[in-house]
Protein backbone atom coordinates (compact mmCIF):
# COMPACT_ATOMS: atom_id res chain seq x y z
CA UNK A 1 0.00 0.00 0.00
CA UNK A 2 1.54 3.23 -0.95
CA UNK A 3 2.65 5.72 1.60
CA UNK A 4 2.15 8.79 -0.58
CA UNK A 5 -0.92 10.86 0.10
CA UNK A 6 -3.72 10.83 -2.17
CA UNK A 7 -3.80 13.56 -5.17
CA UNK A 8 -5.21 16.86 -4.23
CA UNK A 9 -4.70 16.35 -0.53
CA UNK A 10 -2.07 19.16 -0.20
CA UNK A 11 0.37 16.94 1.70
CA UNK A 12 3.66 16.30 0.39
CA UNK A 13 5.25 12.79 1.21
CA UNK A 14 8.17 12.48 3.72
CA UNK A 15 11.37 13.07 2.11
CA UNK A 16 13.26 10.34 3.21
CA UNK A 17 17.09 10.28 4.43
CA UNK A 18 18.68 7.64 1.48
CA UNK A 19 20.94 6.26 4.09
CA UNK A 20 18.64 5.33 7.35
CA UNK A 21 17.54 1.80 7.68
CA UNK A 22 13.40 0.98 7.08
CA UNK A 23 11.73 -1.01 9.23
CA UNK A 24 11.22 -4.60 8.27
CA UNK A 25 7.73 -3.45 6.89
CA UNK A 26 9.18 -1.08 3.94
CA UNK A 27 9.13 -3.12 0.44
CA UNK A 28 12.80 -3.66 -0.79
CA UNK A 29 12.02 -1.12 -3.58
CA UNK A 30 11.31 2.18 -0.86
CA UNK A 31 13.70 4.72 -0.90
CA UNK A 32 15.63 4.00 -4.32
CA UNK A 33 19.47 4.21 -4.60
CA UNK A 34 19.82 3.49 -0.44
CA UNK A 35 22.86 0.99 0.75
CA UNK A 36 20.75 -0.43 2.57
CA UNK A 37 17.92 -2.26 0.40
CA UNK A 38 16.89 -5.70 1.09
CA UNK A 39 15.26 -7.79 3.27
CA UNK A 40 16.03 -7.07 6.92
CA UNK A 41 17.78 -10.29 8.69
CA UNK A 42 15.37 -12.66 10.35
CA UNK A 43 14.83 -11.86 14.32
CA UNK A 44 16.65 -14.06 16.95
CA UNK A 45 14.18 -16.82 17.57
CA UNK A 46 11.92 -15.69 15.29
CA UNK A 47 8.67 -13.68 15.44
CA UNK A 48 8.23 -9.64 14.81
CA UNK A 49 10.87 -8.23 16.85
CA UNK A 50 8.13 -6.63 18.83
CA UNK A 51 9.04 -6.13 22.51
CA UNK A 52 12.47 -7.53 22.30
CA UNK A 53 14.47 -5.08 23.74
CA UNK A 54 14.54 -0.88 24.84
CA UNK A 55 15.94 0.26 21.90
CA UNK A 56 14.73 2.27 18.84
CA UNK A 57 15.92 -1.19 16.72
CA UNK A 58 14.45 -3.61 19.25
CA UNK A 59 17.29 -3.99 21.82
CA UNK A 60 19.38 -0.94 20.39
CA UNK A 61 20.77 1.15 22.78
CA UNK A 62 19.06 4.42 22.31
CA UNK A 63 15.55 3.86 22.23
CA UNK A 64 12.42 1.63 20.97
CA UNK A 65 11.25 -0.14 17.85
CA UNK A 66 10.25 -2.77 15.24
CA UNK A 67 13.95 -3.62 14.57
CA UNK A 68 15.99 -6.86 16.61
CA UNK A 69 18.52 -6.97 19.13
CA UNK A 70 21.36 -6.01 16.92
CA UNK A 71 20.94 -1.87 16.07
CA UNK A 72 23.63 -2.43 13.25
CA UNK A 73 21.19 -4.98 11.73
CA UNK A 74 20.26 -3.57 7.95
CA UNK A 75 23.43 -1.56 7.77
CA UNK A 76 26.54 -1.60 5.81
CA UNK A 77 29.28 -3.33 7.22
CA UNK A 78 31.32 -1.51 10.11
CA UNK A 79 34.80 0.35 8.48
CA UNK A 80 37.91 -1.70 9.20
CA UNK A 81 39.76 0.49 11.50
CA UNK A 82 42.85 0.53 9.94
CA UNK A 83 41.32 2.76 7.10
CA UNK A 84 39.62 4.94 9.69
CA UNK A 85 43.24 5.98 10.99
CA UNK A 86 44.19 6.49 7.22
CA UNK A 87 40.67 8.38 6.29
CA UNK A 88 41.72 10.43 9.27
CA UNK A 89 45.43 11.09 8.52
CA UNK A 90 44.57 12.37 4.89
CA UNK A 91 41.70 14.82 6.92
CA UNK A 92 44.45 16.30 9.13
CA UNK A 93 47.44 16.62 6.20
CA UNK A 94 44.73 18.95 4.69
CA UNK A 95 43.15 21.04 7.20
CA UNK A 96 46.69 21.39 8.94
CA UNK A 97 48.21 22.70 5.56
CA UNK A 98 45.54 25.27 5.45
CA UNK A 99 46.45 26.32 9.20
CA UNK A 100 49.80 26.32 8.43
CA UNK A 101 49.26 29.07 6.16
CA UNK A 102 46.88 30.69 8.00
CA UNK A 103 49.00 31.24 10.95
CA UNK A 104 52.19 31.99 8.80
CA UNK A 105 50.44 34.24 7.40
CA UNK A 106 49.50 36.18 10.41
CA UNK A 107 53.56 35.33 12.08
CA UNK A 108 53.68 37.18 15.62
CA UNK A 109 57.74 37.21 15.76
CA UNK A 110 57.32 40.94 14.76
CA UNK A 111 56.14 41.76 17.73
CA UNK A 112 59.12 40.12 19.41
CA UNK A 113 59.33 41.90 23.08
CA UNK A 114 59.79 39.14 24.97
CA UNK A 115 60.13 35.84 23.28
CA UNK A 116 59.02 33.12 26.22
CA UNK A 117 55.63 34.98 26.26
CA UNK A 118 55.24 35.63 22.35
CA UNK A 119 55.96 31.80 21.50
CA UNK A 120 52.97 30.99 24.74
CA UNK A 121 51.10 33.52 22.64
CA UNK A 122 51.44 32.67 18.93
CA UNK A 123 51.07 29.12 20.22
CA UNK A 124 47.83 29.65 21.68
CA UNK A 125 46.77 31.39 18.29
CA UNK A 126 47.96 28.46 16.37
CA UNK A 127 45.60 26.14 18.37
CA UNK A 128 42.67 28.21 18.62
CA UNK A 129 43.25 28.42 14.42
CA UNK A 130 43.40 24.47 14.34
CA UNK A 131 40.54 24.00 16.70
CA UNK A 132 37.98 26.32 14.25
CA UNK A 133 38.98 24.60 11.38
CA UNK A 134 39.38 21.55 12.23
CA UNK A 135 35.93 21.38 14.07
CA UNK A 136 33.94 23.28 11.27
CA UNK A 137 35.54 20.99 8.67
CA UNK A 138 34.60 17.97 10.32
CA UNK A 139 31.22 18.82 11.52
CA UNK A 140 29.98 20.50 8.11
CA UNK A 141 30.93 17.53 5.80
CA UNK A 142 29.82 15.29 8.55
CA UNK A 143 26.17 16.75 8.69
CA UNK A 144 26.01 17.46 4.89
CA UNK A 145 26.55 13.59 4.04
CA UNK A 146 28.42 11.60 6.56
CA UNK A 147 31.77 11.72 4.77
CA UNK A 148 34.91 14.01 5.05
CA UNK A 149 37.08 14.24 2.11
CA UNK A 150 39.29 10.87 3.74
CA UNK A 151 36.59 9.28 4.25
CA UNK A 152 34.87 9.96 0.76
CA UNK A 153 38.68 8.65 -0.25
CA UNK A 154 38.10 5.73 1.10
CA UNK A 155 34.48 4.70 0.78
CA UNK A 156 33.63 5.44 4.53
CA UNK A 157 30.43 7.26 5.94
CA UNK A 158 29.58 8.06 9.22
CA UNK A 159 26.00 6.87 10.69
CA UNK A 160 23.56 7.41 13.29
CA UNK A 161 23.73 4.02 15.71
CA UNK A 162 20.45 3.98 15.74
CA UNK A 163 19.09 4.72 12.68
CA UNK A 164 21.69 4.24 9.99
CA UNK A 165 21.03 8.32 8.83
CA UNK A 166 23.36 10.89 8.26
CA UNK A 167 24.45 12.52 11.96
CA UNK A 168 22.70 15.82 12.57
CA UNK A 169 24.32 19.25 12.81
CA UNK A 170 24.37 19.02 16.57
CA UNK A 171 25.50 15.29 16.66
CA UNK A 172 28.50 16.28 13.86
CA UNK A 173 29.72 18.68 15.76
CA UNK A 174 29.62 17.02 19.41
CA UNK A 175 31.84 14.32 17.57
CA UNK A 176 34.04 16.71 16.34
CA UNK A 177 34.27 18.53 19.36
CA UNK A 178 34.80 15.21 21.18
CA UNK A 179 37.73 14.56 18.50
CA UNK A 180 39.46 17.96 17.98
CA UNK A 181 39.18 20.33 20.92
CA UNK A 182 41.77 18.15 22.53
CA UNK A 183 43.95 17.16 19.83
CA UNK A 184 44.07 21.08 18.96
CA UNK A 185 45.19 22.72 22.48
CA UNK A 186 46.90 19.67 24.88
CA UNK A 187 47.66 16.32 23.98
CA UNK A 188 47.50 15.89 19.77
CA UNK A 189 49.43 12.62 19.45
CA UNK A 190 48.05 10.91 22.45
CA UNK A 191 44.61 11.95 22.37
CA UNK A 192 44.11 10.77 18.78
CA UNK A 193 45.54 7.61 18.85
CA UNK A 194 43.57 7.43 22.57
CA UNK A 195 40.58 8.22 20.71
CA UNK A 196 40.85 7.30 17.01
CA UNK A 197 42.29 3.98 18.51
CA UNK A 198 39.72 2.86 20.30
CA UNK A 199 37.78 1.60 17.84
CA UNK A 200 40.60 -1.06 17.27
CA UNK A 201 39.42 -3.01 20.30
CA UNK A 202 35.59 -1.35 20.93
CA UNK A 203 33.20 -4.48 20.87
CA UNK A 204 30.61 -4.72 18.83
CA UNK A 205 30.54 -1.10 17.37
CA UNK A 206 34.22 -0.17 16.66
CA UNK A 207 33.50 3.03 17.91
CA UNK A 208 36.37 5.57 18.48
CA UNK A 209 35.01 7.60 22.40
CA UNK A 210 33.94 10.38 19.55
CA UNK A 211 31.25 8.11 18.13
CA UNK A 212 30.26 7.22 21.88
CA UNK A 213 29.74 10.84 22.62
CA UNK A 214 27.84 11.22 19.48
CA UNK A 215 26.51 7.94 19.58
CA UNK A 216 28.00 7.15 16.01
CA UNK A 217 29.59 4.35 14.06
CA UNK A 218 31.96 4.40 10.73
CA UNK A 219 30.35 1.99 8.19
CA UNK A 220 31.62 0.83 4.72
CA UNK A 221 30.07 2.01 1.59
CA UNK A 222 31.49 -0.23 -0.60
Amino acid sequence: MSSEPPPGSGQQPPEDDPFRKRPPSEPPGAGAGSPYDGEPPPYPGGGTGEGQGGGPYGGGPYGGGPYPTDPLAGMPPLADSGKRVLARLIDMILVGAVVWLLTWGFDVNEYDVDSDRIEVGRSFWQSAVAAVLYIAYDTVLTARTGQTLGKKLLHLRVANLDNGATPSAQNALMRAAVLWLPFAFCCACVWTAISGGWSFFDRPYKQGLHDKAAKTVVVSTT
